[in-house]
């Protein structure tokens, strides 16, 4: 019997308290006709709660198959659902790598046996993301697993007669390639953001122009071929800027920032804590306004987390050894709320834009990201923005405990998560089997 729950004195995208009645996994009512539908339905109190579509992650790194140690795609769901997600897309960079239809099936089938969000796997570009020869695109985009979103994310396509071929054989479905954007000339041995502070600590600099120059030509390549590109994790001003250009010129570019890049900086280094260490870098106060200015003014079109798991033994070592990455999934939100909702920039209308809205669009997921309205799918979150919590990152869902806000306080909490009308989460608990 599929679940029934009337949420009462919610407010939809931060508007006027309603009561919604969640039955056969949609939105059955809204408003009066909500308690007079709802019969044995369990009610939730919802006086002070923010409802919003379930957020879509277009760049999550689950590490299955391969490095299970770091992550699993159970673990790594259930941090997402914890995080108020209900969908998200696994990045390719796993091993065997996700470049070929067999292994994009295999992680969508291990997604829908975790069954706490829907899991979209991104197919790589090239074999192996050696950047040599593109993989299977078409094979995997008429999988089981649909895949729309094709990244080698981790590295660079550096070779532009390369990226120009994938961005032309995936228009065929509609498909769009997202871009890490480092020229690795540029940033061979590099440590952090190449400025004052990497001057101060001797660490080898990672320069801006390593991230803008491949920006810069992909926009170009992309308007050529009339292809659809997306820009991974955007953390500097210029490259803002390259972005605003491209878009004023009617190119079909979309682009993201990390919750990190909107919140930290590269001062954070001066301690030489390897969570701090991130591909691309914490950069300068200036890029961080900039990045958000950018989500503003919809030159940034979305928030994703980059969510990168690390055992202890990848992160807890000399920088230089340490792997780049931070865990973001369960967190993302909440900074989300600090740097741009709780400063005046963003409405909870727009967060569910950024967050939900757009990267389902741009994922070409047709179920997520939907308005909140009478029959749409029950894919929501139930956000209580007044909260606050000290993040503990021991405490937290994901198997790693790479988290860069260990220790802060960070404004709201997810209460809620519902996966087509059924509770992952509840009391901002994560639900047993049964319940799910």
């Amino acid at each position: 019997m599929n679940p029934r729950y009337l949420l009462t004195s919610v407010a939809p995208l931060g508007a006027d308290p309603v009561d919604v009645l969640l039955a056969d996994g949609v939105i059955a009512a809204i408003g009066p006709d909500a308690r007079a539908q709802a019969g044995d339905a369990t009610e939730i109190h919802g006086a002070g709660l923010v409802l919003l579509p379930g957020l879509v992650d277009l760049h999550t790194h689950l590490r299955e198959p391969g490095r299970e140690d770091a992550e699993t795609i159970r673990t790594g769901t259930r941090a997402a659902a914890l995080g108020g997600f209900t969908a998200v897309h696994a990045m390719a960079n796993t091993s065997p790598t996700q470049d070929t239809a067999g292994v994009v099936e295999q992680v969508w089938r291990l997604g829908r046996e975790a069954g706490w969000v829907d899991v979209h796997p991104v197919g790589a570009v090239t074999v192996g993301l050696a950047g040599l020869q593109l993989a299977e695109l078409g094979a995997m985009a008429q999988s089981q697993a649909e895949v729309r979103v094709f990244s080698d994310d981790g590295k660079c396509v550096h070779d532009p007669v390369l990226m120009r071929r994938a961005l032309e054989y995936v228009k065929a479905f509609d498909g769009v390639v997202a871009q890490h954007a480092q020229e690795p000339r540029l940033t061979e041995n590099a440590q952090m953001h190449e400025g004052v502070v990497s001057a101060e600590l001797g660490l080898a600099g990672w320069p801006a122009v390593a991230e803008e120059a491949i920006i810069a030509r992909d926009v170009l390549l992309a308007e050529h071929v009339g292809s659809r590109l997306h820009v991974c994790h955007l953390s500097t001003a210029g490259s803002v800027e390259i972005v605003r250009w491209a878009k004023s010129r009617g190119i079909d570019v979309t682009a993201e920032v990390t919750p990190h890049h909107l919140l930290l900086t590269d001062d954070l280094a001066r301690g030489y804590d390897p969570v701090f260490k991130v591909n691309p870098p914490l950069r300068t106060e200036a890029d961080v306004e900039a990045v958000r200015a950018g989500l503003a003014d919809g030159t940034i079109d979305i928030v994703a987390t980059d969510h990168a798991p690390h055992t202890r033994e990848d992160k807890d070592c000399e920088w230089a050894a340490a792997a780049f990455g931070m865990t973001g999934l369960e967190t993302a939100l909440s900074v989300v709320q600090q740097t741009m909702v709780d400063t005046g920039r963003l409405t909870w209308a727009d967060v569910a834009r950024v967050l939900s809205t757009t990267p389902a669009r741009i994922g070409r997921v047709t179920d997520h990201g939907r308005p909140i309205a009478v029959g749409e799918p029950a894919n929501l979150v139930l956000v209580d923005p007044a909260a606050r919590r000290t993040v503990d990152p021991a405490a937290q869902a994901t198997k790693s405990v790479n988290s860069p806000y260990r220790g802060r306080e960070l404004p709201g909490c997810v209460v809620a998560t519902f996966l087509r009308g059924r509770a992952t989460v509840l009391d901002g608990t994560p639900c047993d089997e049964d319940a799910r």
